[in-house]
């Protein structure tokens, strides 16, 4: 079970410790957990989860950078083949 703390920090560091956290992909508390888990010599995942869901790789497939593309012949290709009245 995890025990509640509370720390204040100036605001300049505040906002790049929460930068920081951003870009590392976890909230503020993870993140200063991350930092006094390795200051102890605790052992911390440092895993990104995006590694862990792989997220990012589309395995070849990017159909979101062509989909305008990809309705487009879709359209055309349902009005063509649609018999007129």
């Amino acid at each position: 079970m995890m025990g509640r703390t509370q720390i204040t920090l100036p605001p300049e560091v505040q906002r790049r410790a929460r930068q920081r956290a951003g870009d590392l992909g976890v909230s503020l508390a993870e993140y200063i957990r991350r930092l006094v888990a390795r200051d102890l010599g605790s052992a911390v995942a440092q895993t990104a989860p995006a590694r862990v869901f792989d997220l990012g790789n589309p395995g070849g497939s990017d159909i979101a950078k062509d989909k305008h593309a990809m309705i487009a012949r879709a359209t055309v290709a349902a009005r063509t083949s649609r018999p007129r009245r």
